[in-house]
């Protein structure tokens, strides 16, 4: 069996942590530079707040509703879903972390509603973030459940241990809700007339291989309760590594943008470091604001090919910065900006050139002292120059709350 652990409208509930105030009242968290609902509390949600909803169309039902907005607070969000992750783990052999609020746990050797509400209220009782979790045979089935424990139960927790009880459920749930199915693969599903997720899995086999591929047909054998895709324990390797950003206003200037490239590559190539990776391109874009049709529209890309794999902050900004002037153009004016780091290969797999000239053992060392020293101090405490020290061009977020776990200066405050 396997149990899935969904926290409850995660970034809202992050907020309510060390916010009490705004407990049971309606809370929404903006997406970057405060454009978009990307988290609704469950009083939101009964208000017609709906995800992707653009907030300055909110902006009456916000002061009609006193309705509490906050900027996306990603530090605080990222070491409480640590937090929850570590909770989790101390009760189970077996678990994979499936995403920032998700993670499936192994319950091969002992399944039972009891067990999923323990969990529950642990987690609750030492982080304060409110989670769901179902319980199932294969992890499609677990999505379904927790689906149904969010919705229809007061418990939080909900388990398949009955096959007529899995029909039931399945006759009565979306296709387009099931776990890997988009939009486009719902139009073709219902097109047919598929429309429930029972149906999906009592049709055809051969017509689903046809015309969902292997995806398909592992998605349909999870929901008969064979096990497609087990609980996984290392993650895979990313592939690519992106890091881009709308800025909060409007750049024009060239060494503007070669700040905000700059920043973007390093924080590229300490992501590359942390997952022990190494990339062989570098991509640069740009873009200029589309929501300003009367404005000259340019959205350049450029991809550097690396002679060597490497993940040095240096090596991998010179190149970003190299790109970004190859497509730079003084007529435009620019809203986002990104660097791509692809094709990335382990770092003790690099293959190494006669023709090199760079000291890469040194470069290492660096790029050490320079993560040790950033992790203990604080995000960005050592920096490229090029970097700048402004920020003219860093994100929009003037509801933001305080890094009440991850900053001294913004800790939390008790007055006795």
């Amino acid at each position: 069996m396997i149990a899935l652990v969904d926290c409850n409208n995660f970034y809202a509930s992050c907020e309510r942590v060390f916010n009490p105030k705004i407990d049971k009242k309606p809370v929404i968290v903006l997406s970057n530079n405060d454009g978009c609902v990307i988290a609704r509390s469950n009083e939101a949600k009964t208000l017609g707040v709906k995800m992707g909803h653009p907030a300055f169309k909110l902006k009456n039902l916000i002061e009609e509703y006193n309705i509490n907005v906050f900027s996306t607070n990603f530090a605080l969000y990222g070491d409480l879903s640590k937090r929850v992750m570590n909770v989790m783990n101390t009760e189970v052999e077996k678990m994979e972390i499936y995403s920032i609020d998700e993670a499936f746990l192994d319950f091969t050797d002992y399944a039972s509603k009891e067990r999923g509400v323990a969990i529950r209220e642990k987690v609750k009782k030492w982080t304060g973030i409110p989670v769901s979790v179902g319980i199932a045979q294969t992890k499609v089935l677990a999505k379904v459940a927790v689906h149904i424990a969010k919705k229809h139960t007061k418990a939080g927790v909900f388990m398949f241990d009955d096959e007529n009880l899995i029909r039931r459920a399945l006759n009565v749930f979306a296709v387009e809700d099931l776990w890997g199915v988009g939009a486009k693969t719902a139009q073709k599903l219902k097109a047919v007339g598929i429309h429930t997720a029972l149906q999906f899995r009592e049709c055809d086999s051969n017509w689903v291989n046809r015309n969902l591929s292997v995806n398909g047909v592992r998605l349909q054998k999870e929901l008969f309760g064979e096990v497609c895709y087990p609980v996984e324990l290392t993650r895979k390797r990313k592939q690519n590594i992106c890091t881009a950003r709308s800025f909060g206003s409007e750049i024009k200037k060239l060494s503007k943008l070669k700040e905000a490239i700059g920043s973007y590559a390093n924080t590229c190539a300490t992501k590359l470091r942390k997952e022990k990776s190494c990339c062989t391109t570098v991509s640069v874009f740009l873009s200029t604001n589309p929501f300003k049709p009367q404005a000259k529209q340019y959205t350049p890309y450029k991809v550097i090919q690396l002679n060597l794999p490497t993940n040095d902050s240096m090596e991998i900004v010179k190149f970003a910065i190299k790109g970004l002037e190859s497509i730079y153009r003084n007529d435009c004016i620019y809203k986002k900006a990104g660097v791509i780091v692809g094709r990335t290969v382990p770092q003790g797999q690099t293959q190494l050139s006669l023709f090199d000239s760079l000291d890469r053992g040194k470069r290492k060392n660096i790029n050490i002292a320079v993560d040790k020293v950033n992790s203990l101090m604080g995000k960005n405490k050592i920096h490229l120059a090029v970097e700048g020290n402004g920020r003219m061009w860093k994100l929009k977020q003037e509801r933001l709350s305080p890094c009440y776990t991850t900053r001294f200066a913004e800790i939390l405050e008790v007055r006795m």
